[in-house]
């Protein structure tokens, strides 16, 4: 006779490190920017929390079979990792990047974050905030590179409130699992409706979190 019984592990929300290491790394980075802190944090942030601990979150979220979660978490770890290596390589005089080609680098990541903008509008309230936020930032910075350089204190301001924006959802989560509740809202989508979860996905929670909440941050 088979026991009814569901024995298999709780299993953590990889999505806690991957914002923390996102929120964190663009935190400092701007600061960096607005001439508060040095570049030698931002560098080793880039490649230890912002890069490879943010990477390995979103490799933990592609077991989860969140495809929102595991492209931006891997894909944003390798731009902190990616940058990180480009200010190094510059410090040694190894392919120097000049302001221009930093700008078309930021270009890139424009168009790459217009396409999870996109999916973020139909998540719920906090991410579209993020990556609104994100989207922004990276324009700003992107007319920066390119003749505007005030611009670049604009988007500092502005990715400030998105590293603050990326952490509110990593409290909202860890504090949901902790009181058993949701304490901070996530807010609605800004597009569409919420989509509609199976029976199973309802009784099945994590910390009194349902699984399509946990996964999507």
């Amino acid at each position: 006779m088979s026991s009814s019984n569901d024995s298999s592990p709780k299993t953590c929300n990889p999505a806690v490190v991957g914002l923390a290491g996102f929120g964190l790394t663009t935190l400092v980075l701007q600061l960096h920017n607005l001439g508060l802190v040095g570049l030698g944090p931002v560098i080793w942030l880039g490649l230890i929390f912002g890069g490879l601990a943010q990477f390995v979150a979103g490799i933990q979220e592609m077991k989860t079979g969140n495809n929102f979660g595991y492209c931006a978490f891997t894909s944003y770890g390798a731009f902190w990792i990616s940058l990180s290596c480009m200010f190094l390589a510059g410090h040694f005089g190894i392919h120097e990047a000049t302001t221009t080609d930093v700008g078309w680098f930021l270009v890139a990541w424009t168009l790459f974050t217009v396409v999870l903008w996109v999916g973020a509008l139909r998540i719920h309230g906090a991410m579209a905030l993020t990556f609104t936020l994100l989207l922004v930032g990276f324009v700003l910075l992107d007319l920066g590179h390119f003749g505007f350089p005030m611009l670049n204190t604009v988007a500092a301001y502005v990715l400030i409130g998105c590293a603050l924006s990326a952490w509110y959802m990593m409290a909202r989560i860890i504090l949901g699992e902790i009181y058993g509740r949701e304490v901070l809202p996530a807010g609605r989508p800004w597009v569409g409706a919420v989509r509609r979860e199976s029976a199973d996905t309802r009784s099945t929670a994590v910390g009194g979190l349902p699984v399509a909440a946990r996964v999507r941050g």
